[in-house]
């Protein structure tokens, strides 16, 4: 993996603008305007929870490392950001995007797996071959430009984690969040950096009632607004004790580390603003996962691949 993100093609190539983002999305429907109004599917951000779903359940059977499964489902959203996705078998791109993955992630398996394990768990919608999904490798790398090194958040919350004294369950729930994130747009629209910074600060925020969404969106959108307020004062030393008794202790030493990570993105010029509208976009998208509805999207997304052969090759 490229050291510096910075210089990196992700960097370059693969991070846009929401209105960026948008109109692409909006010339490929343009350009199959018939394929468009034959076979509607559900909003992008369902898309996403469904593919989710279907590669997680994929590497599962195959053991695969979260690692490989992340940049797996960054190939897909870039390759469907130049491909209109029905004129495509989602499944067979999944399968691909995850086998390809696994090699760049140096966790290879042989491609035999993959088409057995993908036939098995899709039997009507993928009877394909070793070959197809070799051809389809071969147009996955072509629609990325071979540009397949992904820098992720993970490794920014493994570096910070022990300076902001973060517990195991503020861990877990930090990478449950960026887990979460490959399910919305963000990872085409910010730096890996911003996005585990906003995982961590969500993890503070919520601990101890650790449950995205809900009752504790407003909490999320309030510490980010604190925190951009937070930018021009000095962060407090944070001398509490930790593991206090009882909840006021609790309470004091979660502000304590709160109002710590405020200084250190003071100090840091990191783009809060953007942290904002990530901790926005993860409301959304946790709101959004509530009127998910799995049967509709798997109906409309089988049903184009159906009705024109996908499914055969």
């Amino acid at each position: 993996m490229a050291a510096n993100f910075w210089e990196s093609t992700q960097r370059r190539f693969w991070q846009f603008s929401k209105d960026e983002l948008a109109q692409m999305r909006d010339d490929l429907e343009k350009g199959d305007q018939t394929l468009v109004q034959m076979f509607p599917l559900p909003r992008w951000t369902h898309l996403n929870i469904y593919f989710n779903q279907q590669i997680s359940r994929l590497s599962k059977r195959l053991n695969i490392k979260q690692q490989a499964v992340a940049t797996a489902q960054m190939y897909i959203k870039r390759f469907y950001s130049k491909v209109e996705i029905r004129r495509t078998n989602p499944y067979l791109v999944l399968t691909t995007a995850l086998y390809l993955a696994c090699k760049m992630e140096e966790c290879p398996q042989h491609i035999r797996m993959f088409v057995t394990e993908a036939r098995s768990l899709w039997p009507d919608l993928l009877q394909t071959e070793v070959s197809r999904v070799g051809e389809c490798e071969f147009f996955l790398i072509s629609e990325m430009n071979s540009q397949l090194i992904v820098h992720q958040p993970y490794r920014t919350l493994t570096t910070l984690q022990s300076d902001f004294f973060l517990t195991s369950d503020e861990i877990n729930l930090a990478l449950s969040i960026i887990n979460d994130h490959y399910m919305t747009d963000l990872p085409l629209l910010y730096a890996p950096h911003i996005i585990a910074l906003t995982a961590m600060l969500i993890s503070l925020v919520l601990r101890p009632n650790p449950v995205p969404g809900g009752n504790a969106a407003a909490n999320m959108a309030a510490a980010t607004a604190a925190l951009a307020q937070a930018q021009n004062r000095s962060g407090a030393s944070g001398q509490n004790t930790p593991g206090a008794p009882g909840k006021d202790g609790q309470q004091e030493a979660r502000v304590s580390k709160v109002q710590r990570f405020a200084a250190f993105l003071a100090e840091s010029n990191v783009d809060i603003e953007g942290m904002i509208d990530c901790t926005q976009e993860l409301i959304s998208f946790y709101e959004s996962h509530e009127q998910y509805n799995d049967k509709m999207t798997r109906e409309q997304i089988n049903r184009f691949v159906k009705a024109r052969g996908l499914d055969k090759h």
